[in-house]
Protein backbone atom coordinates (compact mmCIF):
# COMPACT_ATOMS: atom_id res chain seq x y z
CA UNK A 1 0.00 0.00 0.00
CA UNK A 2 0.46 3.41 0.27
CA UNK A 3 1.01 5.81 2.74
CA UNK A 4 -1.83 8.33 3.27
CA UNK A 5 -2.19 11.59 5.29
CA UNK A 6 -6.16 10.83 5.18
CA UNK A 7 -5.86 9.39 8.29
CA UNK A 8 -3.95 8.87 11.58
CA UNK A 9 -0.50 8.34 10.86
CA UNK A 10 -0.21 4.73 12.86
CA UNK A 11 -1.26 2.01 11.68
CA UNK A 12 -1.39 -0.66 9.22
CA UNK A 13 -4.67 -2.31 7.19
CA UNK A 14 -5.62 -5.73 6.82
CA UNK A 15 -3.73 -6.42 3.78
CA UNK A 16 -0.34 -4.88 4.20
CA UNK A 17 2.80 -6.71 3.19
CA UNK A 18 5.16 -3.99 2.46
CA UNK A 19 2.42 -1.43 1.17
CA UNK A 20 2.90 0.74 4.39
CA UNK A 21 -0.51 2.82 5.40
CA UNK A 22 -0.99 4.71 8.59
CA UNK A 23 2.78 4.93 9.93
CA UNK A 24 4.34 7.47 11.66
CA UNK A 25 7.94 6.21 10.71
CA UNK A 26 9.21 5.74 6.61
CA UNK A 27 9.18 2.57 5.39
CA UNK A 28 12.79 2.35 5.52
CA UNK A 29 13.08 2.98 9.80
CA UNK A 30 9.42 0.91 10.49
CA UNK A 31 10.89 -2.33 8.84
CA UNK A 32 14.29 -3.22 9.93
CA UNK A 33 15.82 -6.23 9.44
CA UNK A 34 17.03 -8.68 12.36
CA UNK A 35 19.51 -11.46 12.49
CA UNK A 36 16.64 -14.40 11.20
CA UNK A 37 16.37 -12.05 7.67
CA UNK A 38 13.12 -11.32 8.55
CA UNK A 39 11.43 -7.99 9.13
CA UNK A 40 9.91 -7.38 12.44
CA UNK A 41 6.83 -4.79 12.86
CA UNK A 42 7.41 -2.42 15.90
CA UNK A 43 4.81 -2.36 18.17
CA UNK A 44 2.65 0.67 18.11
CA UNK A 45 1.52 1.29 21.66
CA UNK A 46 -1.79 2.58 22.72
CA UNK A 47 -1.93 4.66 25.89
CA UNK A 48 -2.63 1.99 28.03
CA UNK A 49 0.25 -0.33 27.31
CA UNK A 50 2.67 -1.03 29.56
CA UNK A 51 6.13 -2.40 29.17
CA UNK A 52 5.55 -5.24 31.76
CA UNK A 53 2.39 -6.52 29.35
CA UNK A 54 4.25 -8.52 26.66
CA UNK A 55 6.72 -10.00 29.63
CA UNK A 56 3.42 -11.17 31.16
CA UNK A 57 2.23 -12.16 28.08
CA UNK A 58 5.35 -14.75 27.78
CA UNK A 59 6.13 -15.34 30.82
CA UNK A 60 2.57 -16.66 31.01
CA UNK A 61 3.00 -19.03 27.80
CA UNK A 62 6.67 -20.07 28.43
CA UNK A 63 5.73 -23.46 29.38
CA UNK A 64 3.05 -24.28 27.10
CA UNK A 65 5.67 -22.96 24.04
CA UNK A 66 8.49 -24.78 25.23
CA UNK A 67 6.41 -28.19 25.80
CA UNK A 68 4.91 -27.51 22.10
CA UNK A 69 6.55 -30.17 19.32
CA UNK A 70 5.22 -28.09 16.53
CA UNK A 71 7.53 -27.11 13.93
CA UNK A 72 7.58 -23.32 12.96
CA UNK A 73 6.22 -22.36 9.42
CA UNK A 74 8.59 -21.93 6.40
CA UNK A 75 7.79 -21.13 3.14
CA UNK A 76 6.91 -23.35 0.83
CA UNK A 77 6.83 -23.03 -3.04
CA UNK A 78 4.17 -20.52 -4.56
CA UNK A 79 2.59 -21.47 -7.79
CA UNK A 80 2.11 -19.42 -10.62
CA UNK A 81 -0.50 -16.69 -10.34
CA UNK A 82 -4.50 -18.04 -11.45
CA UNK A 83 -6.16 -16.58 -14.27
CA UNK A 84 -9.53 -15.04 -14.45
CA UNK A 85 -11.51 -15.20 -17.07
CA UNK A 86 -11.63 -11.22 -19.32
CA UNK A 87 -15.47 -11.19 -18.75
CA UNK A 88 -15.49 -10.92 -14.70
CA UNK A 89 -15.14 -7.22 -13.57
CA UNK A 90 -12.05 -6.24 -11.78
CA UNK A 91 -11.61 -3.97 -9.45
CA UNK A 92 -9.49 -0.63 -10.09
CA UNK A 93 -6.10 -1.68 -8.51
CA UNK A 94 -5.58 -4.54 -10.56
CA UNK A 95 -6.11 -2.57 -13.70
CA UNK A 96 -3.46 -0.13 -12.38
CA UNK A 97 -0.86 -2.35 -11.05
CA UNK A 98 -0.80 0.56 -8.37
CA UNK A 99 -0.83 -0.53 -4.87
CA UNK A 100 -3.86 1.57 -3.00
CA UNK A 101 -4.07 2.87 0.32
CA UNK A 102 -6.91 3.13 3.02
CA UNK A 103 -9.50 5.49 0.79
CA UNK A 104 -10.62 8.43 2.71
CA UNK A 105 -13.99 9.21 3.83
CA UNK A 106 -17.13 7.03 4.94
CA UNK A 107 -18.88 5.30 2.25
CA UNK A 108 -22.87 5.16 2.79
CA UNK A 109 -25.10 3.12 1.38
CA UNK A 110 -28.50 3.53 -0.88
CA UNK A 111 -30.55 0.74 -1.11
CA UNK A 112 -29.31 -0.62 -3.86
CA UNK A 113 -25.72 0.20 -2.59
CA UNK A 114 -26.96 -2.34 0.47
CA UNK A 115 -28.32 -5.50 -1.80
CA UNK A 116 -24.89 -5.15 -3.84
CA UNK A 117 -23.05 -5.53 -0.16
CA UNK A 118 -25.49 -8.56 0.61
CA UNK A 119 -25.01 -10.07 -2.43
CA UNK A 120 -21.02 -10.04 -2.41
CA UNK A 121 -21.10 -10.93 1.62
CA UNK A 122 -23.30 -13.93 1.13
CA UNK A 123 -20.90 -15.09 -1.87
CA UNK A 124 -17.87 -14.74 0.40
CA UNK A 125 -19.22 -16.32 3.03
CA UNK A 126 -20.23 -19.29 0.85
CA UNK A 127 -16.97 -19.97 -0.67
CA UNK A 128 -15.34 -19.66 3.38
CA UNK A 129 -17.87 -22.26 4.05
CA UNK A 130 -16.67 -24.23 1.15
CA UNK A 131 -13.01 -23.92 2.19
CA UNK A 132 -13.66 -24.64 5.75
CA UNK A 133 -14.86 -27.80 4.55
CA UNK A 134 -11.82 -28.96 2.73
CA UNK A 135 -9.17 -28.48 5.96
CA UNK A 136 -7.91 -31.58 6.64
CA UNK A 137 -4.38 -33.10 7.45
CA UNK A 138 -2.26 -33.07 3.59
CA UNK A 139 -4.68 -30.54 1.97
CA UNK A 140 -1.99 -28.30 0.71
CA UNK A 141 -2.95 -24.72 1.27
CA UNK A 142 -2.59 -23.98 -2.35
CA UNK A 143 -5.26 -26.57 -3.07
CA UNK A 144 -7.14 -24.26 -1.33
CA UNK A 145 -6.44 -21.34 -3.29
CA UNK A 146 -7.41 -23.21 -6.25
CA UNK A 147 -10.87 -24.20 -4.89
CA UNK A 148 -11.40 -20.40 -3.66
CA UNK A 149 -10.30 -19.65 -6.67
CA UNK A 150 -12.44 -21.40 -9.05
CA UNK A 151 -15.42 -21.13 -6.74
CA UNK A 152 -15.03 -17.10 -7.34
CA UNK A 153 -15.39 -16.71 -10.53
CA UNK A 154 -17.68 -19.83 -11.63
CA UNK A 155 -20.13 -16.74 -9.54
CA UNK A 156 -19.02 -14.19 -12.08
CA UNK A 157 -16.84 -12.24 -9.24
CA UNK A 158 -13.11 -11.62 -8.91
CA UNK A 159 -10.60 -12.79 -6.27
CA UNK A 160 -10.00 -9.37 -4.24
CA UNK A 161 -6.66 -10.38 -2.81
CA UNK A 162 -5.24 -11.26 -6.39
CA UNK A 163 -2.87 -8.59 -7.58
CA UNK A 164 -3.61 -6.49 -4.60
CA UNK A 165 -0.28 -4.62 -4.13
CA UNK A 166 1.14 -7.50 -5.90
CA UNK A 167 -0.68 -10.09 -3.44
CA UNK A 168 0.18 -13.31 -6.00
CA UNK A 169 -2.95 -15.32 -4.61
CA UNK A 170 -7.01 -15.40 -4.21
CA UNK A 171 -7.47 -15.82 -0.98
CA UNK A 172 -5.13 -16.23 2.76
CA UNK A 173 -4.12 -18.87 4.49
CA UNK A 174 -2.50 -18.04 7.91
CA UNK A 175 -1.24 -21.03 9.44
CA UNK A 176 -0.58 -21.79 13.05
CA UNK A 177 1.53 -18.77 14.39
CA UNK A 178 0.74 -17.10 10.99
CA UNK A 179 -1.24 -13.98 12.19
CA UNK A 180 -2.14 -13.29 8.80
CA UNK A 181 -1.37 -12.47 5.03
CA UNK A 182 -0.15 -15.94 4.63
CA UNK A 183 0.42 -17.22 0.83
CA UNK A 184 -1.41 -20.29 0.05
CA UNK A 185 2.33 -22.39 -1.05
CA UNK A 186 3.23 -26.10 -1.45
CA UNK A 187 2.88 -26.63 2.63
CA UNK A 188 0.21 -29.66 3.28
CA UNK A 189 -1.43 -29.05 6.45
CA UNK A 190 -0.36 -31.17 9.61
CA UNK A 191 -2.83 -32.66 12.35
CA UNK A 192 -3.39 -30.46 15.01
CA UNK A 193 -3.15 -27.32 12.95
CA UNK A 194 -4.76 -24.39 13.14
CA UNK A 195 -5.89 -22.31 9.90
CA UNK A 196 -7.43 -18.89 9.09
CA UNK A 197 -8.89 -18.73 5.93
CA UNK A 198 -9.53 -14.75 4.53
CA UNK A 199 -11.83 -14.50 1.46
CA UNK A 200 -12.74 -11.08 0.23
CA UNK A 201 -14.55 -11.34 -3.38
CA UNK A 202 -15.18 -8.42 -5.99
CA UNK A 203 -19.00 -8.81 -7.09
CA UNK A 204 -20.79 -6.41 -9.17
CA UNK A 205 -18.41 -3.46 -7.95
CA UNK A 206 -19.03 -4.43 -4.02
CA UNK A 207 -16.20 -6.21 -1.93
CA UNK A 208 -17.62 -8.70 0.58
CA UNK A 209 -14.66 -9.65 3.17
CA UNK A 210 -14.60 -12.49 5.89
CA UNK A 211 -12.50 -15.30 7.46
CA UNK A 212 -12.45 -17.52 10.13
CA UNK A 213 -10.07 -19.79 11.83
CA UNK A 214 -10.77 -23.35 11.33
CA UNK A 215 -9.53 -27.17 13.05
CA UNK A 216 -7.34 -29.43 11.28
CA UNK A 217 -7.12 -33.22 12.40
CA UNK A 218 -6.94 -33.68 16.44
CA UNK A 219 -6.23 -30.39 17.54
CA UNK A 220 -5.63 -29.76 21.43
CA UNK A 221 -7.52 -28.17 23.80
CA UNK A 222 -5.12 -25.01 24.82
CA UNK A 223 -5.41 -24.14 20.32
CA UNK A 224 -9.32 -24.64 20.73
CA UNK A 225 -10.12 -22.34 23.21
CA UNK A 226 -7.64 -20.00 21.48
CA UNK A 227 -9.73 -19.92 18.49
CA UNK A 228 -13.28 -20.08 20.78
CA UNK A 229 -12.13 -16.88 22.66
CA UNK A 230 -11.52 -14.73 19.65
CA UNK A 231 -14.63 -16.27 17.67
CA UNK A 232 -16.41 -14.55 21.32
CA UNK A 233 -14.33 -11.55 20.87
CA UNK A 234 -15.74 -10.98 17.23
CA UNK A 235 -19.20 -11.83 18.21
CA UNK A 236 -18.91 -9.30 21.74
CA UNK A 237 -18.01 -6.28 19.56
CA UNK A 238 -20.46 -7.04 16.80
CA UNK A 239 -23.12 -7.17 19.82
CA UNK A 240 -22.55 -3.47 20.80
CA UNK A 241 -22.25 -1.89 17.34
CA UNK A 242 -25.26 0.68 16.07
CA UNK A 243 -25.47 4.10 15.21
CA UNK A 244 -23.78 6.79 17.35
CA UNK A 245 -21.62 4.27 18.81
CA UNK A 246 -18.07 4.86 19.50
CA UNK A 247 -15.68 2.93 17.56
CA UNK A 248 -13.39 2.87 20.57
CA UNK A 249 -16.11 0.23 22.03
CA UNK A 250 -14.88 -2.03 19.68
CA UNK A 251 -11.66 -1.91 20.87
CA UNK A 252 -12.46 -1.90 24.88
CA UNK A 253 -15.00 -5.58 23.92
CA UNK A 254 -11.77 -7.04 22.43
CA UNK A 255 -9.41 -6.06 24.88
CA UNK A 256 -11.70 -6.92 27.86
CA UNK A 257 -12.86 -10.37 27.07
CA UNK A 258 -8.87 -11.31 25.89
CA UNK A 259 -7.44 -10.35 28.70
CA UNK A 260 -9.52 -11.81 31.10
CA UNK A 261 -8.21 -15.23 29.16
CA UNK A 262 -4.88 -13.77 29.60
CA UNK A 263 -4.69 -13.92 25.52
CA UNK A 264 -2.50 -11.02 23.31
CA UNK A 265 -4.19 -8.84 21.27
CA UNK A 266 -2.30 -7.99 18.24
CA UNK A 267 -2.54 -4.00 17.62
CA UNK A 268 -0.56 -3.41 14.23
CA UNK A 269 -3.83 -4.56 12.10
CA UNK A 270 -6.89 -3.26 11.82
CA UNK A 271 -10.93 -3.54 10.72
CA UNK A 272 -11.81 -1.06 7.79
CA UNK A 273 -14.71 0.16 5.69
CA UNK A 274 -15.22 -1.95 2.78
CA UNK A 275 -18.16 -1.67 0.21
CA UNK A 276 -17.32 -0.23 -3.45
CA UNK A 277 -13.36 0.32 -2.13
CA UNK A 278 -11.17 -2.80 -0.56
CA UNK A 279 -10.22 -0.52 2.53
CA UNK A 280 -11.85 2.64 3.43
CA UNK A 281 -12.49 4.53 6.81
CA UNK A 282 -13.19 3.88 9.48
CA UNK A 283 -9.62 2.36 11.00
CA UNK A 284 -10.99 0.12 13.46
CA UNK A 285 -8.99 -0.43 16.32
CA UNK A 286 -9.31 -3.79 17.70
CA UNK A 287 -8.02 -2.92 21.44
CA UNK A 288 -8.45 -0.43 24.03
CA UNK A 289 -8.01 3.15 22.69
CA UNK A 290 -9.08 6.93 22.65
CA UNK A 291 -9.87 7.37 19.10
CA UNK A 292 -13.05 9.39 17.89
CA UNK A 293 -15.44 8.69 15.72
CA UNK A 294 -18.65 7.29 16.07
CA UNK A 295 -20.67 4.72 13.64
CA UNK A 296 -23.15 6.07 11.22
CA UNK A 297 -26.11 4.49 9.86
CA UNK A 298 -25.97 2.67 6.44
CA UNK A 299 -21.97 2.74 6.35
CA UNK A 300 -20.08 -0.61 5.94
CA UNK A 301 -17.11 -1.97 7.84
CA UNK A 302 -14.88 -5.37 8.98
CA UNK A 303 -14.01 -6.32 12.57
CA UNK A 304 -11.46 -8.64 12.74
CA UNK A 305 -9.64 -9.54 15.84
CA UNK A 306 -6.41 -11.13 16.02
CA UNK A 307 -5.67 -12.69 18.99
CA UNK A 308 -2.33 -14.56 20.64
CA UNK A 309 -1.43 -17.26 22.63
CA UNK A 310 1.89 -15.57 23.40
CA UNK A 311 3.56 -12.56 22.54
CA UNK A 312 1.68 -10.04 20.04
CA UNK A 313 4.89 -8.85 18.22
CA UNK A 314 4.47 -9.73 14.67
CA UNK A 315 7.68 -10.55 12.12
CA UNK A 316 7.17 -10.42 8.28
CA UNK A 317 8.54 -12.45 6.49
CA UNK A 318 11.10 -12.05 3.32
CA UNK A 319 7.90 -12.26 1.09
CA UNK A 320 6.66 -8.76 2.34
CA UNK A 321 3.42 -10.67 3.68
CA UNK A 322 3.39 -13.54 5.85
CA UNK A 323 3.13 -12.06 9.21
CA UNK A 324 3.70 -14.26 12.43
CA UNK A 325 4.42 -14.03 15.60
CA UNK A 326 7.94 -13.18 17.01
CA UNK A 327 7.67 -15.95 19.53
CA UNK A 328 5.91 -18.47 17.26
CA UNK A 329 3.15 -18.95 19.58
CA UNK A 330 -0.63 -19.71 17.77
CA UNK A 331 -2.98 -16.80 16.53
CA UNK A 332 -6.29 -16.90 15.44
CA UNK A 333 -8.49 -14.46 13.77
CA UNK A 334 -12.84 -14.35 12.67
CA UNK A 335 -13.61 -11.50 10.96
CA UNK A 336 -17.61 -10.12 9.48
CA UNK A 337 -18.58 -7.46 7.17
CA UNK A 338 -21.03 -5.51 8.71
CA UNK A 339 -23.84 -2.94 8.02
CA UNK A 340 -24.67 -0.37 10.65
CA UNK A 341 -28.39 -0.56 10.85
CA UNK A 342 -31.32 1.57 13.06
CA UNK A 343 -31.23 -1.94 15.03
CA UNK A 344 -27.94 -2.17 15.45
CA UNK A 345 -25.59 -4.19 12.83
CA UNK A 346 -26.46 -6.74 10.00
CA UNK A 347 -24.00 -9.46 9.38
CA UNK A 348 -23.30 -8.96 5.76
CA UNK A 349 -21.37 -11.95 5.76
CA UNK A 350 -23.54 -14.95 6.29
CA UNK A 351 -24.39 -18.11 4.01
Amino acid sequence: MVCTSSLQPRLFSTFVGDRLTHSKLPLHQLFHNNSRGTDYVPLQLSKTYCSLTDLFFNKRNRNNLQNNKRKRLEPGKVSPRRPVPEHILRPPYVQSKQSPGIASGLEIHDENGKECMRASGRLAAQVLQYAGTLVKPGLKTDEIDEAVHQMIIDNGAYPSPLGYGGFPKSVCTSVNECICHGIPDSRALEDGDIINIDVTVYLNGYHGDTSATFFCGDVDDNARNLVQVTKECLDRAISICAPGVEYKKIGKAIHDHADKHKYGVVRQFVGHGVGKVFHADPVVLHYRNNDAGRMVLGQTFTIEPMLTMGSYNPVMWDDDWTVVTADGSLSAQFEHTLLITEDGAEIMTKC
